[in-house]
């Protein structure tokens, strides 16, 4: 292979470290004016790119960073940009997106910008679907590596270690694949100033899924969102049988 196209996925989440809240309707959780950062499984996804590149040099020509969300989406896109991509598309939509409208404009900007890798985050933390990256694999008829905890690419090849409940297996492919990130794959890097100011001027494309040709109008309807119960204070026993009592008569587990 002479050269190796990367498309990375990244989406805008509620920041990893904010205590999510129940809006007042009941419809999801609270978004006015609280943090959001890049999905973190998707920075390393952004990283896991930008790594091949300093491993394999001239061989990885360009990677090119997409999200599919709200204007505001496009600051994520400069979070990319400032971690290292070359450019970025952004499908514009301000309808909350399902895993499987994702999928498909994801296809859509594959076949046309024609990669020879895509590497997502293996889910996003606002609903934990864990689906887009496998979609997107069926979609495009692709292999896919999913839940990595290491990447290699050799010539035309793909050699992925993931994690699954036995321990970890290692899987082979050929290009063009669908790769999906685990937390152990790497550390992603902090931008730094000079990048994020080179960030600002890098290529930023933004598209609406009419443009794809792809429906997004939601197949599902959120009914209701509610906290879950508050935990229950611990008692203090003061012995065994007073123990085996409370299990047998109140918690009902015994």
């Amino acid at each position: 292979m002479s050269s190796l196209r990367i498309l990375v996925g990244v989406k805008r989440v509620v920041d990893s470290a904010v205590k999510v809240r129940v809006n007042k309707a009941l419809t999801g959780v609270e978004t006015t004016n609280v943090k959001h950062s890049m999905n973190p499984f998707d920075e390393i996804a952004v990283e896991e790119a930008v790594r091949l590149r300093e491993k394999h040099g001239k061989l990885v020509s360009e990677i090119i960073a997409v999200s599919c969300g709200p204007t505001k989406a496009t600051e994520t896109l400069r979070t990319a940009l400032a971690m290292g991509a070359d450019r970025a598309i952004h499908v514009k939509t301000d309808s909350a997106l399902e895993p499987l409208s994702v999928a498909k404009l994801l296809s859509k900007v594959a076949a046309e910008e024609k990669p020879d890798l895509v590497i997502l985050g293996k889910q996003a933390i606002d609903d934990d679907a864990n689906q887009t990256g496998q979609m997107l694999a069926g979609l495009l008829g692709w292999p896919q590596a999913t839940f990595a905890s290491k990447v290699t690419v050799d010539g035309g090849a793909l050699e992925v270690v993931r994690e699954v409940d036995g321990g970890l297996e290692t899987v082979k492919a050929e290009l063009p694949a669908v790769v999906t990130t685990d937390l152990r794959l790497n550390e992603p890097r902090y931008a730094s100033l000079p990048n994020i100011m080179k960030a600002k001027k890098k290529p930023l494309k933004t598209v609406s899924p009419a443009d794809l040709g792809v429906e997004v109008a939601p197949r599902l309807q959120t009914i209701k969102v509610t906290e879950p119960p508050k935990r229950q204070g611990g008692k203090i026993v003061e012995s065994v049988d007073e123990l085996l009592s409370k299990l047998r008569t109140e918690a009902n587990v015994l």
